[in-house]
């Protein structure tokens, strides 16, 4: 078994070079927070997944993607720094978020070494207001080398053996290897992600709209209800 091998050090800047979001793209011109202004590091980050796994053995895993949701009604410009960005390359590692949007952001693996195995690295997603330039959140996200995926060992799967001798057959479900998912439950899952689209679109109720119905106006717990839901939804469909 591999030992896990925590690694500190401070926190740095990443190789973005494959791209930034533009500023020209969105305006801060006559901000104003219509949710109030949150405090210091205290805003709820929604970033997907906490955790990237990358595998030596698996070149599609050394891509990894990081989603960040804006629920809010004002745009955020977010920042990710590295304990070890030399082994790492970030698209947009910087950039803005526009409100009710969420962005991709895809993180390559470049130095997959025998070295590395095992070594738990961070990232650091910061969060903040264009104008006021303090940090109003942030959050963590591990990042872990691994040789292969693991499989079951002997002893695992004698452990497992005995723990299904006691389930009678009615209990048993047949084998689903090699089988797609269900159609009825990827129609739902894709219902689910539109509505939650569709909400994180709608105004809220601070806000006045002549296109909008009042009535379809939604809360920011509602939206952040929503965001987590499509977050949920974005590692299913990764997995």
């Amino acid at each position: 078994m591999s030992q896990t091998t925590q690694r500190g050090g401070k926190w740095r800047d990443l190789d973005h070079s494959l791209g930034r979001t533009a500023r020209s793209e969105v305006t801060t011109t006559g901000f104003e927070n219509p949710a109030g202004t949150a405090p210091q590091g205290k805003l709820p980050i929604f970033l997907f997944p906490a955790e990237l796994t990358f595998y030596a053995e698996d070149q599609t895993s050394h891509k990894q993607v990081l989603t960040l949701y804006n629920p809010y009604g004002f745009i955020v410009k977010f920042k990710i720094l590295s304990t070890a960005p030399a082994r790492y390359t970030v698209a947009d590692a910087e950039g803005y978020v526009k409100p009710n949007s969420c962005i991709d952001i895809v993180i390559r693996h470049k130095d997959i070494s025998a070295r590395h195995y095992g070594v738990v690295d961070k990232f650091r997603m910061d969060v903040f207001e264009e104008e006021r330039r303090v940090v109003l959140g942030r959050k963590e996200v591990l990042s872990i080398l691994q040789p292969g995926r693991r499989a079951i060992g002997t002893g695992q799967k004698e452990q497992l053996r005995k723990e299904l001798q006691g389930w009678s057959p009615a209990h048993m479900l047949p084998p689903q290897q090699g089988r797609a998912p269900s159609p009825a439950f990827f129609v739902l899952y894709v219902m689910v992600g539109l509505t939650c689209v569709t909400a994180l679109m709608l105004p809220l109720h601070e806000e006045k709209s002549t296109l909008v119905p009042q009535y379809l106006h939604v809360t920011v717990m509602q939206k952040l209800v929503c965001a987590y839901i499509l977050g949920l939804l974005t590692m299913v469909f990764l997995r």
